[in-house]
C-alpha cells in the first residue's frame, strides 16, 4: 500500500519510519530542501515525557492577565483581526478547568509514555548519534506557590505510575551541580528520572537516511498546494511538480495543517504558538546545565547537549508573524543568566523562532478523518518531539490496521464534534 505523507518534522519522518517498517511504500513530501528545517528545527531539545501538560489549567486566565502587564512573562498576545486567533483563545479559556485539565493531561501522558517506550526502542535498534543523554528532567520551583500548584501534576502521575520525586534544594544541586551558585533563588523541584534530551533536528535529518536506506522517498522543495478528493477519498495531494496519488494520505503539517484541510470542511483547531530559543556554546562544564532543567518561573527549558546548551521558551499569539523581538530573547536569556550565569555567554547565542501546532484542549490529534484514507498526525503543540516516536508508531498501526499498543481513544479529530 503507498502512504503519501506530508510533511516531515520530527512528527512526519517517525509516521514515515514505522510505516515502512511496516512494508508499505512510502512518499514524504516537503516544501523545505531538507527535514526539520521548520518547528522541528531548534526546539527546546527535552523529552519531557513526565511533564507533557496542556497549557489549558485552572488559574491560567488570571495569571495570562498578569503575564501582560509583565516584562519577562511566558505568555503574550499580539491581537490580530484573525477569527482563528480569538477562536483558540476561547477554546482554550474552555479547557481551563479541573476536569477538562485531568482528561486533557491523562491523554498526553499516555501518549507521551508510549513515546518514551518508542523511541528507547528505537534508539536501541539504530543507535542514532543525536546528542541523546538520559539525565532525566528537573523543574525548579523559586516560590512555595509553585510547589503547591504541582500537587495536581502529581496527581496524574501517580495515576500512571510516572517516576517522579519532590526535591528539595540541596537534592536539586545534586542533580544539576551548577545550581549551588543560585542556591539563594531556588526552593525545590520536580525531578523527572526517566526523561530524556537530544537534538530534535539531528535525530530527524539522521532518521530521513535511515528512512531512504529503507526505501523511503523524500521529495524536498515541493510544495503542497491542495488534497485532491472524490466522493469519501483522498486521490492524493496537488503539489508544486504535479499530482502525487496514493492509496493513504497521511497529513503532518504541524501548523500549516488546517490550511490543507479546510477547504474539505475539516476545521482543525491547530493554532500556531509562536516560540523562541538561543543556542549557545557551553563556556564552562562545571557551570552549565548537565541535562534539561525546567525554570517554572519563566516556563524556560534550559537544555544541554553535548558542547552546546539550547533554552526555549515563550508562548506567544501572533499568527504567523515569524520577527524576531529583542523582548523575547531578552526573556529567555534572563532564565539562563539567572539560572546559569557562568555556563556560557548568552550575547553571543544563535537566536530562532518557530510555530508550535498547539491545540486547544493541548493534546495532540492522532487518527482517521470523515474521508476514508485520510489520516492525521498533528496539533503536538510544544510536544512534537516528545511525543513523536510514540504518535508515529500509533497512527503507523492505525493506517495498517492493526490494534494500537495504547488506547488511542479521545485522540482523534472526532473529540472536537
Amino acid at each position: 500500500m503507498k502512504v503519501l505523507v506530508l510533511g516531515s518534522g520530527v512528527v512526519g519522518v517517525t509516521s514515515a519510519w514505522y510505516l515502512s517498517q511496516q512494508g508499505h511504500e512510502v512518499v514524504v513530501v516537503e516544501r523545505q530542501p531538507d527535514a526539520a528545517e521548520e518547528t522541528s528545527f531548534a526546539n527546546a531539545g527535552q523529552l519531557s515525557f513526565g511533564m507533557s501538560s496542556p497549557w489549558a489549567a485552572p488559574g491560567i486566565p488570571q495569571k495570562a492577565v498578569k503575564w501582560m502587564f509583565q516584562t519577562h512573562a511566558p505568555l503574550k498576545l499580539r491581537p490580530s483581526l484573525n477569527p482563528a486567533q480569538w477562536q483558540f483563545m476561547l477554546s482554550m479559556l474552555a479547557n481551563c478547568n479541573e476536569k477538562s485539565y485531568g482528561v486533557n493531561k491523562s491523554r498526553m501522558v499516555r501518549v507521551s509514555e508510549y513515546s518514551r517506550q518508542c523511541i528507547n526502542a528505537l534508539q536501541e535498534e539504530l543507535k542514532l548519534p543525536f546528542e541523546g543523554r538520559k539525565q532525566g528532567l528537573l523543574q525548579v520551583f523559586r516560590t512555595q506557590k509553585q510547589i503547591d500548584d504541582a500537587g495536581k501534576d502529581i496527581k496524574v502521575l501517580q495515576e500512571f505510575k510516572v517516576p517522579h520525586a519532590m526535591l528539595n534544594v540541596d537534592e536539586c544541586i545534586a542533580r544539576e551541580p551548577a545550581l549551588a551558585r543560585v542556591k539563594h533563588k531556588l526552593v525545590g523541584g520536580l525531578h523527572f528520572p526517566d526523561d530524556q534530551t537530544g537534538d530534535c533536528n539531528l535525530f530527524t535529518k539522521l532518521l530521513v537516511k535511515k528512512c531512504q536506506e529503507n526505501g523511503v522517498v523524500f521529495k524536498f522543495n515541493t510544495e503542497i498546494k491542495a488534497l485532491v478528493s472524490e466522493g469519501d477519498q483522498i486521490r492524493g495531494a496537488q503539489t508544486s511538480h504535479g499530482l502525487e496519488t496514493a492509496d493513504q494520505v497521511l497529513v503532518c503539517m504541524g501548523s500549516y495543517s488546517p490550511f490543507l484541510l479546510n477547504p474539505l470542511g475539516i476545521r482543525l483547531p491547530v493554532y500556531p504558538i509562536k516560540g523562541y530559543s538561543l543556542t549557545l556554546d557551553v563556556k564552562n562544564d562545571a557551570d552549565a546545565p548537565q541535562s534539561t532543567v525546567m525554570d517554572e518561573t519563566y516556563k524556560v527549558a534550559i537544555t544541554r547537549f553535548e558542547h552546546r546548551i539550547r533554552a526555549a521558551g515563550t508562548a506567544e499569539l501572533a499568527d504567523f508573524n515569524a520577527d524576531l523581538p529583542a523582548a523575547r530573547r531578552a526573556t529567555i536569556a534572563e532564565s539562563v543568566k539567572s539560572l546559569f550565569p557562568e555556563g556560557g555567554k548568552v550575547e553571543e547565542a544563535e537566536f530562532w523562532t518557530g510555530f508550535r501546532p498547539m491545540t486547544p484542549d493541548g493534546t495532540p490529534i492522532i487518527g482517521g478523518t470523515r474521508y476514508q484514507n485520510l489520516w492525521l498526525n498533528t496539533g503536538h503543540g510544544t510536544l512534537g518531539w516528545t511525543m513523536g516516536a510514540g504518535s508515529g508508531k500509533l497512527i503507523a498501526d492505525l493506517i495498517s490496521g492493526r490494534q494500537p499498543e495504547i488506547d488511542d481513544s479521545g485522540l482523534a479529530f472526532s473529540r472536537y464534534g
